[in-house]
């Protein structure tokens, strides 16, 4: 296949989508068909059969996956390679073969996994479920950070004489405000209480 790619072949971008990718194929399966054309059968045979091989590839969502990991991995080795190769005198570049090589497997193992992954993971959204992914201790810390900034805030307004008459006025007409408010002026003179 030299060094074009199934989506060279197809004459479409590596971003194309299912519907783009099914026309271009029909319109190159019509351009190239040997019963459709006269004259050199056995070049439109072998540019059909390409055509066909990667249909196959790029119409399946999971081998598509696959392959744009094997693509990715390609060019980030090809990159490595060329960055290798200006930063260094032709003469003195002595590359390790096998370090690259397994180097690139992880790269194409890390990017199958995570295309494997992904999914899955759109698959089972596909079918209703709801993903849930477990929090980290992160995630806690900053659900308490904003909850202590929102206590601190409550607390400065809280300070506010009008807005603490205003709220006190409010209270004493409403039987609900008048519970919260008093929840709020116990929790305020406990916490008094304590730090003062």
């Amino acid at each position: 296949m030299e060094n074009k790619t199934y989506y060279d072949w197809l004459e479409v971008s590596k971003k194309a989508s299912p519907e783009v990718i099914e026309k271009a194929y029909k319109a190159l399966v019509k351009k190239y068909h040997p019963d459709l054309q006269q004259g050199n059968n056995n070049n439109n045979e072998e540019i059909i059969k390409n055509i066909n091989e990667a249909y196959a590839i790029l119409s399946d969502e999971t081998k598509r996956a696959e392959y744009d990991a094997i693509l990715l991995a390609r060019e980030q080795r090809n990159k490595q390679a060329s960055s290798q190769s200006q930063s260094q005198n032709i003469n003195s570049v002595n590359i390790d073969q096998e370090e690259l090589e397994l180097n690139y497997q992880k790269q194409v193992e890390a990017a199958r996994k995570q295309a494997y992954h992904d999914a899955y993971i759109e698959d089972m959204k596909n079918r209703g479920y709801k993903i849930k992914y477990k929090k980290s201790f992160k995630d806690y810390l900053k659900i308490a950070i904003i909850v202590i900034i929102i206590l601190i805030i409550i607390w400065i307004i809280w300070q506010i004489p009008f807005v603490r008459n205003w709220i006190t006025n409010l209270a004493e007409d409403n039987f609900v405000i008048k519970i919260i408010v008093d929840l709020i002026k116990s929790i305020y003179e406990a916490l008094f209480e304590t730090f003062f």
